[in-house]
């Protein structure tokens, strides 16, 4: 048993254990405290498999940036009084179980085609590591994430022009 093997048998309970407790409570920012813990087994689980570049995505993306935004609103919106989110009737439950279901059957068939063939591409360790990713941005996709930084660069200008007409 190698390095990696062990690491992957003692994170990935954790990271079942902690979504099944942040599905399971009541209390929404403890629920948001164990999703960053699992986002945090998830990271640890990418590095395993040799993906440094998403892990580092998945720690500096979700686990600090979208999880503090949630944890604001959560606080901002007082959550207190939980008669007002309660479901008034069973048509929501309807879609909701199809799609869950779809979602199962289209996992399924995925492990079933795509996890038949035996070891791994040649390339595999190669392609999540950083410098893969980019080399490949910046030769094959230049433009697309050029014209995505423009993109970018104009919401930010757009909204300071706009917080400026609000201010003054």
């Amino acid at each position: 048993m190698n390095a990696e093997t062990i690491l992957f048998f003692s994170v990935a309970p954790v990271a079942v254990v902690s979504a099944l407790l942040m599905i399971t409570r009541r209390n929404p920012v403890t629920g948001v405290l164990f999703l960053i813990v699992n986002f945090f087994c998830l990271a640890v689980l990418y590095l395993t498999l040799h993906a440094q570049f998403i892990a580092v995505i998945q720690i500096l993306v979700y686990a600090g940036a979208i999880m503090v935004l949630f944890l604001f609103v959560i606080m901002l919106l007082d959550l207190g009084d939980e008669t007002r989110f309660a479901e008034k009737g069973r048509l929501r439950k309807i879609p909701a179980v199809a799609l869950a279901t779809a979602v199962l059957v289209e996992i399924l068939l995925t492990v079933g085609v795509l996890g038949s063939p035996a070891g791994q591409p040649e390339r595999s360790v190669e392609i999540g590591t950083v410098e893969f990713i980019g080399h490949a941005l910046y030769t094959g996709y230049l433009l697309p994430f050029e014209i995505t930084s423009l993109l970018l660069l104009a919401a930010m200008v757009g909204i300071i022009v706009l917080a400026k007409k609000k201010l003054g």
